[in-house]
């Protein structure tokens, strides 16, 4: 499957291109496909999902397009992006409207709410750790919001097994806009007893 979400990706790139450059990143078991760290598409599991906004979703709605859904927590979430079915790549003036649109929408709302700050403008997070962050897709403020601390640290961890809950206050402090000293007890207390359970839930997998 993974073969397919690559040749997805590159067709996509070279598809979009008119649109400006197109880059890639991991990001939910896919990758993300955004022009000037905006990302307005996901490919997953070798299908193209576009960005639904004000704009694309009469449309969407009127062919009942199925959306993306991830597992975040152990949960299945359902993200606001439309896959793009064999029609309508048969229909590139449309496919092409519609990316154009999704792209501005992305472009406009991260602008609105100020989330295109990448995560070294964010409280506790170092330049080691926004390497790390940027490695798993993690590029801006709205990805982390969107992930979370708990599966943020869950990716970046991957990259260094070293990393403990001191990397997961700093995570959620971002989040929140506080230095890691001011997040609150009862939040330190949860998230400490979360990453208990897991890696609890590793030893017992593993046999540790």
């Amino acid at each position: 499957m993974k073969s397919k979400s690559y040749e997805r990706v590159y067709e996509s790139q070279e598809f979009f291109s008119p649109l400006g450059n197109v880059s890639s990143r991991s990001l939910f078991g896919g990758y993300s496909l955004s022009i000037d760290d905006t990302v307005f598409a996901m490919v997953s599991e070798g299908e193209l999902y576009l960005r639904a906004c004000e704009q694309t979703q009469p449309y969407f709605s009127q062919h009942q397009v199925p959306v993306l859904a991830i597992h975040k927590r152990g949960r299945p979430v359902r993200l606001n992006y439309f896959r793009v079915g064999e029609s309508l790549w048969q229909n590139p003036e449309t496919l092409m409207d519609l990316a154009a649109k999704a792209l501005q929408s992305a472009r406009e709302e991260k602008s609105e709410q100020g989330l295109n700050r990448r995560p070294k403008d964010l409280p506790n997070i170092t330049l080691y750790l926004e390497l790390l962050l940027f490695k798993v897709g993690i590029v801006d403020e709205f990805t982390l919001k969107l992930l979370g601390s708990r599966q943020s640290w869950l990716m970046v961890r991957k990259l260094n097994k070293a990393l403990d809950v001191r990397t997961l206050y700093a995570l959620e402090g971002a989040i929140c806009g506080l230095h890691v000293a001011a997040l609150p007890a009862q939040i330190r207390q949860e998230l400490r007893e979360w990453l208990e359970d897991q890696m609890a839930e590793h030893n017992r997998h593993t046999g540790s």
